[in-house]
């Protein structure tokens, strides 16, 4: 119980934050320009478009934007099902972010065409729901890796207690999310800028902040397993 505890304050702490929010906003950037000028992270765009293609009677296109919705509703239940039942000796969000380094290579894979764009849209909307199940804390606080909305929403609020009350101690608050928004923008920039050079393969850098966070739990997890073994003496 108490390892689980140390592993849950890993997984929420502010490197790791930083890191999964670069991935989301470069994932966001890759399938912009690589992928048809699609969203893939968050599922509002496509549910109002459901809307709208229902409206105009555009059946085949309301079931193109509904299965995206499926695929993200599909991530988050499977996340939840390896939380509760995850019998490897890894943590099971660090399996979460091995099953995402997994789906980047199957999309790297995949040319740039209209109908393999389709497929590796869905696959990226189920990637992101499983980020944004696993990861949605930071230093206690909500936060989201995959989409801003939430995030600057939460900052402002911060900072309007910091104008109210003069209190400068919530500032750091303040400065958490919007350091984090700026990794997301940051994301997006390196996202735009592989684009151009490695098209479809650009995908594959987002590989070193999730290798480099799965490395970050695991060295952690060694860390407090060492601390028990050297108290138990």
């Amino acid at each position: 119980m108490e390892r689980e505890k140390v592993n849950n304050k890993m997984s929420e702490s502010f490197i790791l934050a930083i890191l999964l929010a670069m991935v989301g906003g470069f994932l966001d950037a890759y399938t912009y320009c690589c992928r048809d000028k699609v969203f893939a992270n968050a599922q509002t765009g496509n549910i109002v478009r459901v809307g709208i293609t229902l409206a105009n009677g555009e059946y085949m296109k309301t079931f193109r934007y509904f299965i995206p919705i499926i695929a993200f509703s599909l991530g988050v239940l499977i996340t939840m099902y390896i939380r509760d039942n995850n019998n490897t000796h890894l943590h099971w969000r660090q399996v979460i972010l091995l099953f995402e380094a997994i789906i980047i290579i199957i999309v790297s894979l995949m040319p740039i065409q209209t109908y393999l764009n389709i497929v590796s849209n869905i696959m990226i909307s189920f990637l992101c729901a499983m980020q944004a199940e696993s990861f949605k804390k930071v230093l206690g606080k909500p936060f989201s890796s995959t989409m801003c909305t939430g995030n600057l929403r939460r900052g402002t609020e911060y900072l309007y207690n910091v104008l109210k009350n003069n209190d400068i101690r919530v500032f750091k608050n303040v400065k958490y999310y919007f350091l984090i928004i700026i990794s997301f923008i940051l994301g997006a920039v390196l996202g735009r800028i592989s684009s151009n050079y490695f098209f479809e393969k650009a995908i594959l850098l987002t590989l070193i902040p999730l290798f480099y966070s799965i490395f970050i739990m695991i060295n952690s997890s060694k860390k407090i397993k060492n601390s028990v073994e050297y108290n138990g003496k």
